[in-house]
């Protein structure tokens, strides 16, 4: 990751202690690449399987790290494959017919390499209609390679054998819920059969499949369907699908079960008619209409916005119970975590409603950015997922409030993306190397992603952005390119010249911006210095300035916005050309200076408008100058940010006075900001939504990423005294809009969503009271909640206060809900991060309760995952009992499932954040992680880089 590799040589430690490791599925580039692993035994009376048999055992090497350098174009194109899967209870075979085409020409035929894996059963292998003799391949837990293929175009036929059933891992064919279902990105398709499983090669694919008709009546696939029908006297059934699209070998998809079905169309801008269906449980077809809704509302929405239509007639979402991410893009099937499509306004919060509507457009926009046109190689996923994540942001800002939108998206930047970049994981957007690919899935290459893209739409306007995409699709549809391709389709379609940007793909850390500022009354100028540095990062230093867009605005004393002019521009006149108020700068040294003319009164600048980089910002902006802008300012993001700025300062000195032993005292200036906060709540037209998210204290995590050695106790207790004194000194003004934000009835509407989130917060201000006239008005509110959002919000009151009512309100929402697995992980989440002391022993009860499966990966992100990033104080309890319990799990998980233990063990991945105490603790339970033989590549390649 980034520049800190993790080679064979620089292993030899770890690899020491570790006598075996899972096999890998990352093989690049070599065609031979894992000839030296044991061959698998694969003995069927096939020619193949004798050969693989005949080979000795040897140990598995240490993972080696793959690198973006290395990349070679492949020698072989697969221009059309042919599978046909029977799917059986105990196994199920699979036919694959390749159309192979060299892309050498002459000379000396060049072995073909296909990725494999231990779980898949190779059972014959032909070319062209010829099996190939014991001395023709060599198979190995990576693969198989054909030493000598043809050298011109020739039909390869391989057929495998899997068990579905078996797959704990859910990567390639699994079972879920008795259905079988897909996830192939990144490298699951090499669990199903031998193929180059690589982003680089694309296919037609026709699929074929046939099953058990009474157990599987629902047989689906890519593209369209062109045939089916009954076979066995109707005992069994088949389908076929064709997608005429070429695509990558990880955007396959198969569906099989019995499932509903709902059903509506979609016109598009061409008059053409799209049959759209979404397949859930039996049971839950009434959960799947605002999934729809949202599906039917994105495909409209990139019509209008980037002129980008649908190309297919039939559009497929399918909804399974057991999947590792949130949802696949496979082309005209999507598979969704079914917690992403399920929702009713008793079943799901309102923020379950804003995720489906944004994952639904996301997968729906990746028809474009990410299927027609996919990365090259897996250093360029953010290619795909950054340009798209962008764009399902973009979305549901136009679709909700996109101030509020805005705020959401930077919170999580800073809560997760920031602390990523300052720790021992730091990678760029596009890394330079993994062990396991599947670890780079993260929100340095989504939302930083993201951001990056963003910084392009600042810098060149919305019709410059537009231009750029008009013009990356024109040249690359149908084909695999890389995030230079993409920043060349930007500069070329706006001739700018954006080199200074490029760092951005390359470099790993954030950005620290300084911002210094002057006014001369006399000269009527105002003057902004701007400085900009990287803080090194692991395997990286001296890193480059880079080119950023800084936007700006300058306030008058009466809050209104001045019309700005840079030195050397010529103001703006008359009708034809608007006055700026927000002017872009283009910020690229290491320091700069920018003067703004014809400033005619000292004015207050806001600075970084919209978080127009994501960079961390210092100014000398004064409490009262922030205190002016939470009022005045017109940008939503930087009112917000005012008073964040203000409240992360008043806590940081108060985590000192509480290290120093000092008595903690509240500034009242910031008790009458949040005063004027929610008093403005009860006038007319408020915007309820951003004044809910403007209340929101700075969290523990949050500040633990400002504060050096970071003691949990200490963050809780200043940040908890800073609640609680808000929440006494404005109890009424809490009380009062409570009340006056509790509706009758439930609505959907974006002013009652408003007023829900508005009217909940405030509950949680007030349950830091620790009254108990509080904990019996927020058992009420929940025996009254007409809808999930209410239920969790009064639950959530409760779950951190050892009283009655705590224990009644659990008691009440299992007995209603415990046959609802998607609901039953909230109540397993809002126990798990409740700040109560010693919690670590109800999160251990709840491991063997019976609404608890370590199998699916939701119930463990909500479980453990809400234990280890919920309430710090316990995880990092300085008795070490959250950490045991971690690396416990993390090891019991990584026999089943590799990819959801990695996760989990990135609890441990800033240890050298905290005191010397949790450190050691924290390092003891790594050094017992990776020293455990037989651990995954997923979880090794994350131990082993926090340790080094």
């Amino acid at each position: 990751m980034g520049a800190s590799v993790l080679r064979a040589s620089g292993q030899a430690g770890a690899a020491a202690r570790r006598t075996q490791h899972r096999a890998s599925a990352a093989t690049w580039p070599s065609p031979a690449h894992g000839l030296g692993f044991a061959a698998r035994s694969t003995n069927r009376g096939h020619s193949a399987a004798s050969s693989a048999s005949a080979a000795p055992a040897v140990a598995d090497a240490p993972p080696k790290a793959i690198y973006l350098s290395e990349y070679a174009a492949p020698d072989y194109v697969f221009a059309k494959v042919a599978l046909d899967f029977n799917l059986g209870e105990e196994r199920t075979v699979v036919g694959n017919t390749v159309s192979v085409e060299p892309t050498y020409t002459g000379g000396v035929s060049r072995p073909l390499f296909l990725n494999g894996d231990p779980c898949v059963e190779l059972t014959s292998i032909e070319v062209d209609g010829k099996s190939l003799p014991p001395s023709a391949f060599v198979l190995t837990p990576k693969g198989l390679t054909i030493t000598a293929p043809p050298t011109e175009p020739f039909t390869l036929v391989i057929t495998t054998v899997i068990k579905p059933q078996d797959n704990t891992e859910l990567e390639g064919l699994y079972k879920s819920s008795g259905n079988f279902c897909t996830q192939c990105e990144a490298e699951g398709f090499r669990r199903i059969t031998f193929f180059q499983d690589r982003p680089d090669v694309m296919s037609v694919f026709t699929t074929t499949i046939t099953a058990d008709k009474a157990l599987y009546p629902v047989l689906l696939s890519n593209g369209n369907l062109v045939d089916s029908g009954d076979l066995d006297g109707g005992a069994r059934h088949f389908t076929v699908w064709e997608d005429p699209f070429v695509k990558p070998s990880y955007l396959f998809a198969l569906v099989a079960g019995n499932l509903g079905v709902i059903e509506d169309t979609f016109q598009t801008c061409s008059g053409r008619d799209v049959a759209l269906r979404i397949y859930v449980e039996h049971h839950n077809l009434d959960k799947a209409d605002f999934a729809m809704a949202s599906l039917i509302k994105s495909m409209a929405w990139d019509e209008e916005v980037f002129g980008l239509e649908y190309d297919l007639d039939l559009f497929n979402i399918v909804a399974v119970d057991d999947f590792n991410m949130g949802a696949m893009e496979n082309k005209s099937l999507n598979i969704f975590n079914s917690r992403l499509i399920l929702a009713t306004p008793q079943t799901a919060t309102d923020a379950d409603y804003a995720a489906i509507e944004g994952v639904v457009a996301h997968e729906y926009f990746h028809n474009w950015t990410g299927n027609r046109v996919t990365c090259r190689d897996w250093f360029q996923l953010s290619l795909k997922e950054g340009l798209t994540v962008y764009r399902d942001q973009e979305f549901s800002s136009d679709m909700n409030s996109r101030g509020v939108k805005r705020i959401g998206d930077v919170s999580r930047v800073r809560a997760a993306q920031f602390p990523q970049d300052a720790g021992p994981m730091a990678h760029p957007i596009r890394p330079e190397s993994y062990i396991k690919m599947d670890n780079f899935y993260t929100v340095t290459v989504y939302e930083k992603g993201a951001e990056v893209v963003r910084m392009y739409d600042t810098l060149l306007g919305k019709a410059g952005f537009r231009k750029g995409m008009d013009l990356y699709f024109k040249r690359h549809d149908g084909q695999a390119v890389t995030t230079d391709d993409f920043l060349a389709a930007m500069a070329d379609a706006n001739d700018v010249d954006l080199t200074a940007f490029m760092p951005w793909y390359s470099q790993a850390g954030t950005p620290a911006v300084g911002v210094a500022t002057a006014y001369d009354a006399a000269a009527k100028t105002f003057t902004m210095t701007c400085t900009q540095s990287t803080p090194d990062t692991p395997g990286q230093t001296g890193k480059l300035p880079v080119l950023m867009p800084i936007a700006v605005g300058l306030l008058r004393a009466d809050g209104s916005d001045m019309a700005l002019t840079l030195q050397g521009e010529a103001p703006a006149v008359g009708t034809e050309t608007a006055a700026e108020t927000t002017k872009v700068l283009r910020f690229k040294d290491a320091s700069q200076t920018y003067v703004f003319t014809g400033v005619d009164e000292e004015p207050v600048p806001s600075i970084l408008r919209n978080f127009s980089a994501p960079v961390r910002l210092t100014t000398d902006l004064t409490q009262q100058q922030l205190i002016f802008l939470m009022a005045h300012d017109s940008d939503a993001f930087n009112r917000w940010e005012a008073g964040q700025t203000l409240t992360r300062a008043l806590l940081l000195g108060l985590i000192a006075d509480t290290a120093a032993g000092r008595e903690l005292k509240m500034d009242p200036a910031i008790t009458e900001a949040m005063r004027s906060i929610i008093s403005g709540a009860a006038e007319a037209g408020a915007d309820r939504a951003f004044i809910a998210r403007a209340m929101v204290v700075p969290s523990e995590s949050e500040l633990s990423e400002l504060v050096s050695p970071a003691d949990p106790d200490v963050i809780h207790a200043a940040r908890v005294f800073v609640v609680k004194a808000l929440a006494a000194a404005l109890r009424s003004e809490f009380e009062t809009t409570l009340a006056a934000n509790t509706a009758a009835e439930y609505s959907n509407e974006p002013e009652a969503r408003a007023q829900r989130t508005l009217k909940n917060m405030c509950l949680g201000f007030l349950s830091y009271l620790e009254d108990p006239l509080v904990d019996a008005d927020a058992l009420e509110r929940y025996k009254a909640a007409d809808n999930m959002t209410d239920q969790v919000a009064s639950l959530a009151a409760l779950t951190s206060r050892e009283c009655l009512e705590r224990e009644d309100a659990l008691g009440l929402f299992y007995e209603q809900w415990k046959e609802d697995p998607l609901i039953m992980n909230k109540w397993l989440g809002l126990q798990a991060s409740a700040g109560l002391p010693n919690n670590v022993d109800n999160v251990i009860a709840l491991t063997k309760h019976p609404a608890f499966d370590i199998k699916n990966p939701n119930k463990v992100y909500s479980l453990v995952g809400g234990f280890v990033g919920g309430t710090p104080t316990n995880f990092h309890a300085a008795d070490g009992r959250g950490y045991e319990f971690l690396g416990d799990t993390v090891l019991a998980l990584d026999k089943l499932n590799g990819s959801v233990a990695a996760r989990m063990v990135g609890g441990f991945v800033r240890w050298r954040k905290y005191d010397e105490g949790r450190q050691a603790l924290m390092k003891a339970q790594l050094e017992r992680i990776v020293n455990t033989e037989g651990l995954s590549e997923n979880v090794y390649e994350i131990v082993s880089k926090s340790l080094e």
